[in-house]
């Protein structure tokens, strides 16, 4: 096993894809307990094995826009969004 500095996080570990199947429950207690294990083919990163705990928080699908005002505590809040009738305004600079 060794460890390369790439855009994955500092726990990740990676693993040549021969030495992972070998070593394929010590691969996964580490997903489940150190984080993310990549896997490489042919020195590139190939494919990522993570706990299944972690796998459910990637994949829970997110709130849309709508629901997500429609759940907001300020929803009944009411906002006065007509727009100014002036022609101008002076900035100072």
């Amino acid at each position: 096993m060794k460890s390369k500095k790439t855009d994955r996080l500092p726990h990740d570990r990676e693993w040549q894809l021969q030495e992972a199947k070998n070593r394929l429950s010590q691969v996964i207690k580490l997903a489940q307990h150190d984080g993310p294990q990549t896997i490489t083919l042919r020195g590139k990163p190939s494919a990522v094995v993570v706990s299944f705990d972690e796998y459910r928080k990637l994949t829970v699908p997110r709130t849309g826009l709508a629901k997500f005002f429609k759940e907001s505590p300020l929803r009944d809040v009411e906002l006065d969004l007509s727009r100014s009738a002036d022609i101008s305004r002076e900035v100072e600079l």
